[in-house]
């Protein structure tokens, strides 16, 4: 089943065949890394610092069952994108019915608001403890991100993974730093991995724990990552893609493994061991660092707290896109979709310090991980499904025991986080306004339990014939005998869209069977933005075998046509295919969009028509 690729302008982008030994190996290092820095969000930070101040040490082999948990299902997800070449949300899109999928959508796009405004709430306690700004302020200032994510993103794939491990590294240099400050003991520590029975508090922390470390955009994120890396189609290079991925996996988990196991720590050594069991908010962990220690420490703790904010906001607006471009096979502009990701995240974040203080903002950092939660099972169990399906991974499903396990993880993740969501709505219910969550909030979640039901029994008691077709922009068309008429090198721009007939027959008209004919067509994805023509990623692939079922269309009716394929930004490519080719007519269909749609989906006619030097037909 055909899907347009996921983050297409980068897809296949990265080279890895005409490299040997250790540097082949290297090739594939990056897209774990990028997905690291969500199990070291400062929603990480604040379950890290209550366990470690209430239980000291007790809670660090909850830490590695979850890294143990995350790791196994982000190899599931490198999986699924290396052998079906389809990220998660592009595989539900086949899946599931449309219904279906417009509110996992809603659903995955809450979850990412809910870990940006994670993403904000920390930089702005970050630059609080570092610059004394006030929080007011250092939420503002996050708007800037947008401009920075543009930035990375238009110098490519490899600069912005650079960028992601350098933060990450800022993180981790930080905290090893601290370590040696603290001085934790060493025995403490080996004896917290010792699973205990937990209970009360200690549970709840726990639970907290497991849903801030594995969060469902990360899964997404992972699937459509893996696909930046080009290596042969065949079984050997799958299963090598699969190994390198998995090592990838495995060494930047094991780094999110070590920053929240030192956070931990470092509250265990500093606070619990000092009697102080009540920190639960960053920046009182910050003030009891400065007092106990002074010196590096506490800013130290900022700047590795802005670092992980900031790397982790850029790998939230990528699975943004993913989730967009794959549930429901939308494209807006990138700046657009980040800002108004940002401005739903700043809203809340603005009104509780507004109308609640400053220091509500731990509460709303708790709410954001309660909001995560409720998404993750929808991101889990469709992704353990599609990789156990044989007939779909073509001999490379996962094997029952692996099987087995991810659906034990699955479990112990739903109903951790299920009864997480439960004791919040019981705590919400008390007091004079619990009429919203019974008429509002438990329907809702009602539903949300319903439609999770469906999403784990679907795949299961479904037939197995086809669903519909899911190409980038629809099937190829037939094209019609028409009469002849002038020109001798006509360009043709395509979409795939049922306009495309029309629009072939207006320049047929133009220069009959005599003329040369170019179909254009533009791979507008974002690996295609960063990687031009290296880019090979499936929406290309796909794009370029529907171009050439047209032009076997009308070579069969006699005309002589040339399939053209473009990258990028549509308007300049048409213009340089244009010039390239010294044509000397460009036929273009008008999409219609009007108002704010031309806002959000761009004005591609106009824009050829200012670039190009020959007339321009627009057909309606």
């Amino acid at each position: 089943m055909k899907q347009s690729e996921s983050l297409s302008e980068v897809h296949k982008s990265v080279e890895t065949n005409k490299r040997t030994g250790w540097k082949r190996i290297l090739s594939f290092i990056g897209p774990a890394y990028l997905v690291s820095v969500g199990y070291m969000d400062p929603g990480n930070w604040a379950t890290d610092l209550a366990g470690g101040s209430q239980f000291g040490y007790q809670l660090i082999w909850v830490l590695l069952m979850s890294n143990l948990i995350a790791l196994l299902l982000q190899s599931l997800s490198a999986r699924l994108g290396i052998v079906r070449g389809l990220d998660l949300a592009q595989a539900s899109r086949s899946t599931y019915p449309k219904w279906a999928n417009i509110p996992l959508y809603l659903l995955a796009q809450t979850a990412i608001i809910a870990c940006d405004l994670a993403e904000i709430i920390g930089m702005a306690i970050g630059l609080q403890l570092l610059f004394g700004l006030p929080l007011i302020w250092g939420i503002s200032l996050t708007i800037l991100d947008t401009f920075l994510l543009l930035f990375l993103m238009n110098k490519g794939m490899r600069k912005m993974e650079a960028f992601i491990v350098s933060m990450v590294f800022i993180v981790g240099i930080s905290f090893l730093v601290e370590m040696f400050i603290v001085e934790p003991s060493l025995k403490d520590i080996v004896k917290g991995f010792e699973p205990s029975v937990l209970s009360g508090d200690a549970l709840y922390i726990a639970i907290g724990i497991i849903g801030a470390t594995v969060m469902p955009h990360n899964l997404y994120l992972h699937s459509s990552l893996v696909q930046t890396r080009k290596f042969e189609r065949d079984v050997k290079g799958i299963k090598e893609a699969i190994k390198f991925n998995f090592i990838d996996t495995a060494v930047a988990l094991n780094l999110a493994f070590f920053v929240n196991a030192a956070i931990l720590i470092l509250a265990a050594a500093a606070f619990y061991k000092n009697g102080l069991h009540e920190v639960a908010e960053i920046q009182d962990a910050h003030k009891l660092l400065e007092n106990i220690f002074g010196g590096v420490a506490p800013s130290l703790f900022a700047i590795a707290l802005i670092a992980a904010g900031q790397s982790s906001t850029v790998t939230g607006t990528l699975a943004g896109q993913i989730i967009m471009e794959g549930h429901l096979n939308l494209r807006i502009r990138p700046w657009l979709r980040r800002l108004i990701t940002r401005m739903l995240a700043i809203v809340p974040a603005f009104c509780t310090i507004l109308y609640f203080g400053d220091d509500a903002l731990s509460g709303l950092l708790i709410l954001s991980q309660v909001v995560l939660s409720l998404q993750l099972g929808f991101a889990v169990i469709p992704l353990i499904h599609f990789t156990s399906d044989k007939k779909e991974m073509k001999g490379f499903a996962i094997k029952p025991w692996v099987k087995i396990l991810a659906w034990i993880s699955a479990l112990v993740i739903v109903s951790l986080n299920v009864k997480l969501v439960i004791e919040e709505i019981n705590s919400w219910s008390e007091g004079a306004n619990a009429w919203y969550v019974n008429f509002l909030v438990i329907p809702a979640a009602i539903l949300i339990a319903l439609l999770l039901l469906y999403i784990f029994i679907h795949p299961i008691i479904a037939s197995r014939k086809a669903l519909k077709t899911n190409v980038p922009h629809g099937d190829a068309l037939n094209i019609e005998e028409v009469s002849k008429i002038k020109y001798s090198k006509i360009g043709i721009t395509v979409d795939f869209s049922k306009n495309d007939r029309n629009t072939i027959q207006h320049a047929l008209l133009q220069g009959g069977k005599d003329a040369d004919y170019f179909l254009i067509h533009v791979v507008e994805t974002a690996l295609a933005n960063y990687y031009g023509d290296k880019t090979l990623d499936f929406e290309t692939q796909s794009d370029t075998l529907n171009l050439q079922k047209y032009c076997d269309n009308l070579m069969v009716l006699g005309y002589q046509v040339t399939p053209l394929i473009g990258y990028g930004g549509t308007a300049k490519a048409i213009a340089e295919i244009s010039d390239q080719n010294e044509l000397q007519l460009l036929v273009m269909g008008a999409h219609g969009h009007k108002g704010i749609k031309d806002l959000i989906f761009g004005t591609t006619v106009d824009a050829v028509r200012h670039k190009v030097k020959i007339p321009v037909l627009i057909v309606r």
